[in-house]
């Protein structure tokens, strides 16, 4: 089931143009948006959330469109730019009694569930946190208010191979229990190990928005990485 749509996004910089991004985003898959950096995907994520102003086009969530009903929507979706940096020193319970009280939503039991789920202590401050367990701590805030849809910028970005494995793992058990998962990376292995859709942007336009294995069928050559096919594309060579 589609639960966000973005159609024919357009935002134009002076030195670079987002062109005619469509793309939609579906409940219980995770969707990697990959493409180099400088390639439009912060942009998109940015657009998607009103925190930049599209020159044209159109983005629902959930049927409705996102500039009528920015509130009501921001209340159903989750957002992190990778590891927490706001009031390091404040402990995690006291930084959660003030976020909570932004959701009429906030679930107190789904906060005690995730906190069990990541291993967290409430009690420690964000700066006593690993880069991994940051990256969770901001996951616990947006699932603690039943958060339908993560749209997660470069979540896995300076985080070692285990930390990246144990945060794919969460995201596996996230669109298990029915949430969808939009993360942009430039880590081609981080999509092999979950992505069920891939979204690929190169110079601002997308080539390629399907599933993993279509992806897979009809842009990898046999024998050939899902980087070494990015990198192809990325020289402007078509598959043999």
């Amino acid at each position: 089931m589609s639960i966000a749509q973005v159609r024919s996004l357009c935002k134009e910089y002076p030195s670079f143009t987002l062109s005619d991004v469509s793309f939609e985003l579906h409940k219980g898959r995770i969707t990697g948006f990959i493409g180099r950096n400088g390639a439009g995907k912060t942009t998109t994520i940015k657009s998607m959330l009103n925190l930049v102003h599209p020159s044209s086009g159109e983005i629902e969530y959930f049927g409705l469109p996102l500039k009528e009903n920015e509130a009501q929507i921001k209340q159903r979706i989750g957002y992190s730019t990778g590891a927490v940096n706001y009031y390091p020193k404040k402990k995690i319970r006291d930084i959660v009694s003030v976020t909570k009280t932004f959701y009429s939503n906030w679930d107190e039991n789904a906060y005690r569930e995730y906190l069990r789920l990541f291993a967290i202590d409430e009690n420690k401050k964000p700066s006593e946190l690993s880069d991994g367990m940051k990256v969770k701590l901001n996951l616990l805030l947006a699932l603690s208010h039943r958060a339908e849809l993560l749209i997660l910028d470069e979540p896995t970005s300076g985080l070692d191979p285990f930390s990246r494995d144990e945060l794919l793992e969460v995201f596996i058990e996230l669109k298990n229990r029915g949430a969808a998962i939009l993360f942009s990376t430039h880590i081609t292995s981080d999509l092999e190990k979950c992505a069920d859709d891939i979204v690929y942007i190169q110079n601002g336009k997308i080539a390629a928005s399907c599933t993993a294995d279509e992806f897979e069928k009809h842009f990898v050559s046999d024998g050939e990485s899902l980087e070494e096919a990015i990198l192809r594309m990325e020289r402007g060579v078509k598959n043999a």
